[in-house]
């Protein structure tokens, strides 16, 4: 068994509510505590995988893909007639903030 998965790495509670705000999620205390925890056990798991061996070989690729063929496209009117909006030939989306 390893250091990260007998005493994983603590996290600070402000280092979960800077994260919960990046990800616009309101957390109350007892959510920041439980989520150190699970933060905390999340990073051991990271530190586990670290262990692992890499593998030294080459991976058979292969294209699975289909070859690109050239063909006619949309004309603008014809792109454009089913969209919701479109402003001066373009499509035209909600504003994102």
């Amino acid at each position: 068994m390893s250091d990260a998965e007998e005493e994983p790495e603590s996290v600070d509670p402000e280092t979960v509510r800077h994260v919960a705000g990046l990800a616009r999620v309101d957390l109350d205390e007892g959510d920041v505590e439980r989520f150190a925890d699970q933060f905390a056990d999340i990073l051991g798991y990271f530190e586990t995988l670290d262990e692992v061996p890499e593998v030294d070989r080459d991976a058979d690729l292969a294209n699975v893909l289909r070859p690109d063929e050239e063909r006619e496209s949309l004309s603008q009117e014809e792109a454009l007639a089913n969209a919701p909006e479109s402003e001066e030939g373009y499509f035209k989306g909600p504003k994102v903030s």
